[in-house]
């Protein structure tokens, strides 16, 4: 009998628990560990933060659903890793000891990286977390009693630059319901070289759409942005030339501010030198494992991935949604085979499809693979995409509630457009 311990209970934690129960038989035993009991959305938060929905239409209390698939659930946090002995350890003081270890926690904020960034020390807002994006909330409606210039963006460092588009865009459609647009300038400042590269070297006409989209709704931008540090009200920012010189020196006032911040691994993950790179990720095989402990797999945000190419300010490589339900789906896969005495085989496609709501509109993006060169690049803008997003949120949680991660239908559906989770088994 085997004993194997997903760690975090977020878009890859959730569905890993799920497929391991469902596909290992009843002999093993499947655990989850989490900071909590809850599951959430996360990209529902720009919508929370302008008051568009609350945290409770997007999260979802795991205790009784993992109780009913026979999933055990410890709702704590761990605070270290043994790989040596095959233990982690809670932060309630308990221990358990596992035969496999899947690393789902996603990532630890950087705010520290950046002076004066962020919700708790600084003067910025997030909406990488929920309880970010709820604070954020309550600072918008403070600001809109005042409103004045906002600064929304993403620092240098950072990998996940679609919900601060995302954000901009949604403020400027919220903002123009209430009347007040005329009254709010807003700045755009990337690390990315261009408007649209999303940390992929764009994807489609990214670029074009996005730039396009930014002028229509009067969002002036700065790429190749360096964040130096962050005052109340003021921003100090440094352009970089595409040779990586100083080009420009920026001072931006700001009434409300959100900037996404670079990632580190979660400090328990960190720790443990011979897993993660300097930066804290997960190191993988082309199987989803850890090289130095193969008994370790990890998917999602905190695994390890260079740059997709080098950038005048670093910036990082997303993880986006379904490339991480591939990684899912291919660690499931190799821990049965290894149960059955088998090598691992299974690779994930890290296929990428995005939907980006844009407030009254939206833009899709499809990447095969996410990450270049591809065999399938493609991007549409439309109101299509809005309402996709609104009824995926909605079918996402009914996953999370119903334990049925890889519905028939869905994978007839995206088979239709060549979209898998695994490559063929070698």
């Amino acid at each position: 009998m085997a004993h194997v311990v997903v760690l975090g209970a977020g878009i890859g934690g959730v569905p890993a628990a799920y497929d391991l129960r469902k596909e290992l038989p009843r002999e093993h035993d499947v655990t989850l560990v989490n900071a909590g009991e809850n599951f959430y959305f996360t990209p529902s938060n720009p919508w929370v933060a302008v008051g568009w929905s609350q945290p409770e239409k997007i999260s979802v209390d795991l205790t009784p659903y993992m109780k009913k698939k026979g999933i055990a659930f410890h709702p704590s946090a761990a605070s270290k890793i043994d790989p040596q002995s095959n233990q982690l350890t809670l932060e309630n003081g308990e221990t358990i000891s596992y035969d496999y270890l899947v690393i789902t926690t996603g990532p630890k904020l950087a705010f520290h990286e950046v002076e004066g960034l962020g919700p708790d020390n600084g003067h910025t807002q997030s909406i990488c977390t929920t309880e970010h994006a709820t604070r954020a909330w309550e600072k918008y409606q403070e600001f809109l009693e005042n409103p004045g210039p906002i600064v929304v963006g993403a620092v240098q460092g950072a990998s996940c630059f679609g919900p601060a588009y995302e954000f901009a865009m949604i403020l400027d459609t919220d903002l123009r319901r209430r009347k007040i647009r005329d009254k709010v300038p807003i700045t755009f400042v990337t690390s990315e070289p261009y408007i649209g590269h999303l940390g992929l070297g764009g994807v489609g006409d990214s670029k074009g759409l996005l730039e396009s989209e930014m002028r229509d709704r009067h969002i002036k931008w700065i790429t190749n942005a360096k964040v130096d540090k962050v005052e109340a009200g003021k921003m100090s920012v440094t352009e970089l030339n595409d040779k990586g010189e100083e080009h420009k020196k920026h001072e931006l006032d700001f009434n409300f501010g959100m900037m996404l911040p670079a990632f580190l691994g979660v400090d328990p993950v960190l720790e443990v030198k011979d897993l993660v790179n300097p930066r804290g990720f997960v190191l993988i095989d082309e199987f989803q494992r850890n090289p130095k402990y193969p008994n370790i797999y990890s998917a999602g945000v905190c695994v390890a991935i260079p740059p997709v190419e080098p950038t005048p300010v670093p910036t990082g490589a997303p993880k986006t949604g379904y490339m991480i339900e591939s990684m899912v789906t291919a660690l499931t896969e190799n821990i049965k085979s290894e149960l059955e005495g088998k090598e691992p085989h299974a690779k994930a496609t890290w296929n990428a499809i995005c939907l980006a709501d844009l407030g009254d509109t939206g833009v899709a993006f499809v990447a095969i693979p996410q990450i270049p060169p591809r065999n399938t690049t493609w991007a549409k803008k439309g109101k299509w995409v809005h309402l996709a997003k609104i009824a995926f949120e909605k079918y996402f949680i009914r996953k999370v509630k119903t334990g049925s991660t890889d519905p028939l239908f869905e994978r007839y559906v995206l088979g239709i457009l060549n979209i898998t989770r695994l490559k063929n088994k070698s």
